[in-house]
């Protein structure tokens, strides 16, 4: 009986371990493969294998424990996971040669995939491991490079280019794709870039990126089913980053949850590039704070569509700028806006200077000048269509000084189309209202809007110029010296 039970229990465990070789849950210690985590052996070549053969096996998972594991780029496999425990740091080498470039877009990055299926990046334990790129050395060393005569470029401000530094992480038309309780430090350029990809998790990361030019945050590229929650991101770029590179792509189906951001540009932005579009995006429950220009922006400058955008429950504080939409077009295909629902949103905009201190500010720009209103600016033969504000509050610092560019109520005609410029809140410069300036605009609802200036500005609270068909309802307006509160160009 008893050496029955143990056959049967063998069978049993047997079925099992294969299953979980299915699944891709068999487990290797990095150390298997002699990946070292001593921080200076060079890893590349022993993890590139590890990660070839676990997928020859048909899936698994390479683990790494505490230690420092130095390495260039590598390549994930489809079925293959990679799992860093509590105190496991992948740290980029800091020579640009140690870098590959896809085949696809020949951009490159430390933690690579193109074109696979079932990929894994988990934390494990409370913190979970981290990516480290020591983005500032890289970056530096990119440059010495261009000094060197060894890599071309035009090296404006003595500034790389993008296309020179390696990003800490890229994902090309992948499908399948989790990532969860990791920390990305200090990328070289795009934090994490995921592009055309389907069906992505991204839950409960953290991105510290302050330490160089161009550190987007997290960029969401085409993707169609991408997830993004629970998550910190402190980035010296664009925090959060909606793109469309293919105008035969959308990035849609995507959803952004419980996240956090910080940035010295746009804490949550859709664009600039966006040549095929968004749609169907959901923006709900975040927090923007300490961000040098708008909390959230939404763009359609490049040819693209934006169409059915929700925004719901956005608190921010200490931020440049509330809200930009932006109709431009930067390329001959006419761009297009329509269906965006802003709800539920609280914004306190700063006096000062928001990202004051952080190791990259962003530049300062056009000053003096006073604090720009929120825009929602389309173009006069392509205006943003049906617009949609509910349960607003926003508090201004107020304090308009007409002596900056003064433009009156009778001098609208002077605000300039700008429709091939570089699509900024601030791109107007002097703006005659302080809380929302509306321009070309077809369907425009406000309801439930409470606008504060905390100091008399000369300014009125909404101008509007060429709105049509508008219905605005429940508006409170105060200022320290009471006066008409919206005027709308007929």
């Amino acid at each position: 009986m008893k050496k029955g039970l143990i056959i049967i229990i063998s069978i049993i465990m047997m079925g099992l371990c294969r299953g979980m070789a299915q699944e891709g849950k068999v487990i290797y210690n990095a150390s298997k493969f002699g990946i070292r985590s001593d921080g200076v052996t060079m890893n590349t070549r022993s993890i590139q294998k590890a990660i070839d053969w676990i997928a020859e096996q048909g899936g698994g998972t390479l683990r790494f424990w505490v230690g420092r594991y130095l390495t260039g780029s590598i390549h994930l496999k489809s079925n293959v996971t990679i799992e860093l425990m509590e105190g496991a740091i992948l740290v980029g080498s800091t020579n640009p040669w140690d870098y590959d470039r896809l085949v696809a877009t020949n951009d490159h990055a430390l933690l690579m995939a193109e074109g696979v299926e079932n990929i894994r990046l988990i934390g494990v334990y409370s913190s979970g491991g981290c990516i480290d790129g020591q983005g500032r050395e890289l970056g530096n060393n990119c440059t010495a490079m261009v000094h060197a005569g060894l890599i071309n470029d035009r090296l404006s401000n003595d500034r790389v280019g993008e296309g020179i530094r390696p990003r800490l992480l890229l994902f090309r038309e992948c499908k399948n794709v989790e990532v969860d309780n990791v920390t990305f430090r200090n990328a070289a350029n795009w934090v994490c870039m995921y592009d055309q990809c389907e069906n992505v998790s991204v839950n409960n990361v953290r991105v510290e990126s302050t330490a160089f030019w161009n550190n987007d945050g997290i960029d969401i590229v085409d993707c169609d089913g991408f997830v993004l929650s629970n998550s910190y991101i402190n980035a010296s770029d664009d925090a959060i980053c909606l793109k469309s590179h293919s105008a035969k792509k959308l990035c849609q189906n995507v959803e952004v949850r419980n996240c956090t951001a910080r940035s010295s540009a746009s804490g949550i932005k859709f664009g600039t590039m966006g040549a095929g579009g968004f749609k169907d995006v959901k923006i709900i429950n975040n927090r923007v704070y300490d961000t040098y220009r708008s909390a959230i922006t939404i763009q359609s400058v490049d040819g693209g569509c934006c169409e059915n955008i929700l925004v719901d429950s956005l608190y921010a504080t200490h931020v440049g700028n509330p809200i930009y939409l932006n109709v431009g077009a930067r390329r001959d295909k006419p761009s297009s806006m329509k269906g965006i629902t802003i709800r539920n949103l609280y914004c306190e905009v700063a006096a000062d200077k928001p990202d004051a201190g952080y190791d990259y500010e962003g530049p300062v720009e056009d000053l003096p000048r006073n604090i720009s209103p929120c825009g929602i600016i389309g173009l006069k033969d392509t205006k943003i269509q049906n617009v949609h504000l509910e349960n607003i509050e926003i508090v201004f610092p107020g304090g308009g000084d007409k002596h900056y560019a003064y433009r009156g109520l009778d001098q609208l005609d002077q605000v300039p189309e700008m429709p091939k410029a570089y699509p900024e809140f601030s791109q107007h410069k002097e703006l005659p209202a302080w809380g929302f300036y509306i321009r070309h605009v077809d369907g425009l609802q406000m309801n439930n809007i409470k606008l504060t200036a905390l100091k008399t500005d000369y300014r009125t609270a909404i101008v509007m110029d060429d709105v049509l068909h508008h219905q605005i309802t429940g508006l409170e307006v105060t200022e320290p010296e009471p006066k008409e509160t919206i005027f709308e160009k007929k």
